[in-house]
């Protein structure tokens, strides 16, 4: 039976590359936008997404923090992709016809280096598959596409540079992500993020002391960062990764010890760590 499989974007996006990573069989459903995807999972508990949230080169996604708190999917994974962009263009087409190259911002972003040294010009697309089927579609001549070896397979094009990304190593974080899934339990052995939300209170040192609890309780925190709502600089929500199981006895306590000073603490997942964390 396939996993249907919700991504944002075209089919042969790194979301869908990823998700076939992850997933032996896939039934992709292509959404418009982040939103999209969130909106389809919450309706169908069936339905699992796959979401980039950062990148190595780029920093987070935009979009995604706002999100997190508005649907509170159930986190149940995490995936790490190394990206490896192709200049992808129509078959017969060579290097030195192309004039110009259309892809997503991050992705011209990251190859800086070869836009520069063939004197291509840019266009900016929604997003890097999307392109590879742009171009597929207006059988243009004079334009390439900045995506994946999956897109050039799904739209029939020549690969005229594979690893055409500035930088070897470039990686994206994927969030797997579904409605109402159970936290798993804790078991020795294993290494868990447990991911949470919160909302601190508006009190001198509230942030200061809300995390001095890990510091006392020998809890290493992976990833912290702040996004306003609610169209305003007066609300702030911390999205915060945890190394641990939300029931280890450390990072219990230090979970406690950060719920006196929130108005607001949602945990939005308990999930195995990747093991590209723990690489040297």
């Amino acid at each position: 039976m396939k996993n249907k499989i919700a991504i944002q974007g075209e089919l042969g996006a790194y979301s869908h590359l990823a998700a076939s990573k992850l997933f032996k069989k896939v039934n992709v459903l292509a959404c418009k936008t982040f939103e999209d995807v969130f909106e389809v999972c919450k309706k169908d508990k069936n339905i699992i997404s796959v979401i980039p949230i950062e990148n190595s080169l780029a920093g987070r996604v935009a979009d995604i923090h706002y999100l997190l708190p508005k649907y509170k999917l159930t986190i149940v994974g995490e995936y790490f992709h190394k990206v490896e962009h192709c200049l992808l263009a129509n078959k017969k087409v060579k290097l030195k016809d192309i004039k110009f190259v259309r892809s997503h911002a991050h992705a011209i972003g990251q190859c800086q280096k070869n836009l520069k040294k063939y004197k291509l010009t840019t266009i900016v697309a929604a997003d890097t598959a999307g392109s590879a089927k742009h171009i597929a579609d207006n059988a243009s001549k004079a334009e390439a596409a900045i995506a994946s070896s999956l897109a050039a397979k799904i739209y029939n094009l020549t690969i005229l540079k594979k690893n055409f990304e500035d930088k070897k190593g470039n990686t994206t974080r994927f969030l797997i992500m579904k409605k109402n899934h159970k936290f798993p339990k804790l078991s020795k052995g294993k290494k868990f993020i447990t991911t949470c939300i919160f909302m601190i209170k508006s009190t001198p040192g509230a942030l200061f002391n809300a995390l001095g609890g890990f510091a006392k309780n020998n809890v290493n925190l992976t990833k912290l960062e702040s996004f306003s709502v609610n169209n305003t600089f007066m609300q702030t929500i911390f999205y915060l990764d945890i190394a641990g199981h939300a029931q280890n006895k450390q990072v219990k306590q230090s979970i406690q010890e950060l719920k006196k000073y929130t108005k607001k603490l949602d945990i939005l997942g308990i999930y195995p760590a990747d093991r590209f964390r723990f690489k040297k």
